[in-house]
């Protein structure tokens, strides 16, 4: 008998920690179903092909062109059909700089978009840490408010029992009535929030909205206080910085695409042409082939060269612009990220003293009020406080928890 208790204990255990996730395997969870990471990572697959588009503007290119006609008047001694089939290779040897400034600029989307799907990995990571801190908030304070429900309960045994001896007035009955009534509400509210916790968590994994979850870490265990990183060091490693320099970069390349078209434009290459002899009179074919050069020089176009260059040149500078404004924005997020981080984490050691005077003082207020020393008030005024005390506890430390993941996001650890 000893032995299959054992036994059954031992199931119960692993099947128990089976079922918990910890936050590193629910971050891998939502990070593989997430639709915003395969979103981003199929606008890198879609840069990248755009990069391999844009280097074959280096090699040459095969066209062939081909015309057929019929004539609906006869003409005495020319047939009434006629085609052409004329077949091109043409190599670009200057394009003015277009075909380089693309391909550099499709190099730039294509680092841009990899900059872009690593910032949303920060974004779907902290949006995992969000979930699974507020779901264990809210199952704190569902528990919290269930005890707080189990409290007057109990009182309410007391008051019950004094009452029936006649030692207190019907007062005092129908103020532990009303209280139990009104914790029973917010224990009600407590559930339903505790519930849809559960569907966000579960929404952002892929899993059924009423799927259960025992999670292995709490917003109660010991969270380390992250170092500060200073914001040279953040800049270097934030994906978001690194894409808005490339996307200076790649305004810059712009300037050069946009000047190209003004500049002259010079192409080789050899073609043939299989058709008729003109008239047509015997319906022989011929083949003949030819060397051919291309150039084209623009010359005059009212100022549209200068103004066209100009424009990209400003939009350029309003990259850099950009730039420099992200940068302030990431000085005053990390400032404001450690403001709270540290307050938070302050917030948690004194809400955790005050719960804990709390606690004694709804100890001695209960006892005192079944020894008939305090009044019903007193100890209805120690559990609100007490209440209030443990709901602080649990928002402090939910801040704190989510404080330290959101300090991650903005340093990019």
């Amino acid at each position: 008998m000893k032995r299959c208790l054992m036994t059954v204990t031992l199931v119960v255990t692993v099947l128990t920690a089976q079922a918990q996730i910890t936050l590193e395997e629910y971050r891998a969870s939502v990070m593989e179903y997430s639709w915003t990471l395969k979103n981003r990572n199929s606008q890198s697959e879609e840069a990248r092909e755009n990069m391999g588009r844009a280097k074959t503007g280096f090699l040459p290119s095969l066209a062939a062109n081909g015309s057929f006609s019929v004539q609906f008047r006869h003409v005495e001694g020319v047939r009434r059909w006629d085609f052409a089939l004329q077949p091109q290779i043409i190599q670009t040897l200057y394009a003015g700089g277009a075909v380089r400034a693309a391909w550099k600029g499709a190099k730039l989307d294509y680092d841009i978009a990899l900059c872009n799907e690593a910032f949303a990995m920060l974004d779907v990571r902290y949006a995992a840490d969000y979930a699974y801190w507020t779901l264990s908030a809210m199952a704190q304070y569902f528990e919290s408010v269930r005890r707080y429900v189990e409290i007057i309960r109990s009182l309410k045994e007391v008051v019950d029992a004094r009452f029936a001896e006649g030692y207190i007035a019907k007062g005092d009955v129908l103020q532990i009535d009303s209280r139990l009534s009104e914790a029973e509400y917010e224990l009600s509210v407590a559930e339903q929030n505790y519930s849809v916790a559960m569907h966000n968590f579960n929404i952002l994994r892929g899993e059924r909205l009423d799927a259960e979850v025992l999670l292995a870490q709490t917003i109660r265990d010991s969270i380390p206080l992250p170092s500060r990183v200073p914001v040279e060091n953040i800049v270097a490693s934030r994906p978001d910085y690194a894409a808005a320099d490339l996307v200076r970069r790649r305004a810059e390349v712009a300037v050069r695409s946009a000047r190209a078209p003004f500049n002259p434009q010079i192409g080789v290459g050899v073609g043939g042409a299989w058709a008729p002899y003109s008239p047509n009179r015997t319906g022989q074919t011929q083949i003949n082939g030819s060397l051919f050069a291309q150039v084209s020089v623009p010359i005059f176009h009212w100022g549209e060269r200068h103004r066209t260059v100009a424009a990209a040149r400003e939009r350029a500078r309003q990259s850099g612009f950009a730039q420099s404004q992200l940068y302030d924005d990431i000085m005053r997020e990390e400032m404001n990220g450690w403001i709270t981080l540290v307050d938070s984490n302050a917030q948690v050691s004194t809400s955790m003293r005050s719960m804990l005077i709390a606690r004694e003082n709804l100890e001695i207020s209960t006892y005192s009020y079944s020894e008939g020393v305090t009044t019903i008030l007193d100890v209805l005024q120690a559990q609100i406080s007490w209440l209030q005390l443990y709901t602080n506890t649990i928002t402090a430390q939910y801040n704190y928890a989510v404080a330290v993941s959101d300090y991650e996001r903005i340093t990019a650890r």
